[in-house]
């Protein structure tokens, strides 16, 4: 059956503010440049340039910020009219800095956010059902009522005959206590065809002691004890029969029920900045997941975009056209190769 749009993203979104100042402790930042950010936004915006129809469902406050957000999305073309406007609640928003190779701290403004408010009336009104693919992310599950509100979409989502597709998302500080995370991915994987995470996310997905997540003072310095090879077939047993680890440098490991591991190699770039190269790579996987593409294609599509946007300011500002990935990728001997 015809479906108007090829992906619908649900999820968080926000103004991201990024560090000017390279390279410099954070406390000693004295400018920011401004982008649109959220996840599923970021992977909305990148499969949208790359040439899918896209539509997001997230939610913006009445003030200027969400201005800002929505006039991005409109000049990209993203379908924004299902957007709803939250009088009383705030556009989110990220301050971030940037100490590479190794330091990204990231602080994020979500106390009364508009996106976490999506409710039910809201997926009503959007196009769950009426859509190839639909994607969200974890952090959706982190409070009422977008947690009940996203279970919904998923299950209409599949009812229609829609793929849904989990980027696992994992914020620690958007959860009270990282067990509950765990709990609520879990607790939807049923509804799920394809989960897309990295190690630290899908260890936590499937985490059942406390005692083994690492938490300091910045959110991308998180990370969760031991490797995927008992939590990956745990997880897919509970219903997804595909899922993608993204593996930085190391590039992306396809992991699909009845089938051995595929590992996809990367593109070595200098990385400037990590902060959203995971969204560029959903952009990129989703669009040859949409078109039919084989899982290898997809992945290595996903793993230049993440390579471009790595070596970039901000993530949905800087995902790169179709065009650019091939520019890109003819120094590596080929998008393919």
């Amino acid at each position: 059956m015809s479906k108007t749009y090829d992906l619908l993203n649900m999820g968080r979104s926000s103004i991201d503010l990024y560090s000017n100042d390279v390279g410099s402790p954070f406390v000693n930042i004295t400018s920011f440049a401004a982008y649109v950010g959220g996840s599923p936004t970021n992977i909305c915006v990148g499969a949208h340039r790359l040439g899918l129809n896209t539509a997001l469902l997230t939610a913006v406050g009445t003030d200027v910020v969400g201005d800002f957000i929505l006039h991005f999305l409109q000049n990209e073309g993203v379908e924004t009219r299902f957007i709803p406007r939250k009088p009383g609640h705030n556009t989110s928003a990220v301050v971030l800095g940037i100490e590479p190779p190794h330091h990204f701290p990231v602080t994020f403004y979500r106390d009364n956010c508009a996106d976490i408010q999506l409710s039910i009336d809201d997926v009503l009104a959007a196009p769950v059902q009426d859509c190839q693919v639909f994607q969200f992310a974890g952090t959706n599950l982190s409070k009422e009522p977008c947690r009940s509100a996203t279970l919904f979409a998923a299950e209409l989502a599949r009812q229609s005959g829609a793929k849904v597709v989990l980027d696992i998302d994992f914020r620690p500080g958007q959860w009270h206590d990282p067990r509950a995370f765990g709990v609520a991915v879990r607790s939807v994987l049923r509804l799920v065809d394809v989960v897309i995470g990295t190690e630290d996310e899908i260890n936590a997905a499937m985490l059942t002691d406390v005692s083994q997540v690492k938490r300091t003072h910045s959110e991308t310095d998180t990370a969760v004890g031991g490797d995927t090879r008992e939590a990956i077939p745990q997880l897919m047993a509970l219903g997804p029969s595909l899922l993608i680890e993204k593996r930085g440098e190391a590039g992306a490991r396809i992991h699909e029920s009845g089938h051995p591991p595929v590992d996809v190699p990367g593109f070595p770039v200098e990385i400037y900045s990590i902060l959203g190269a995971g969204d560029a790579f959903g952009g990129g996987f989703l669009y040859g997941y949409v078109n039919g593409w084989d899982l290898y294609r997809a992945v290595r599509l996903g793993n230049a975009c993440g390579a471009i946007v790595v070596t970039k300011h901000g993530c949905a500002n800087f995902t790169p056209t179709m065009a650019e990935v091939e520019a890109f990728a003819a120094g590596y001997g080929g998008l393919f190769a």
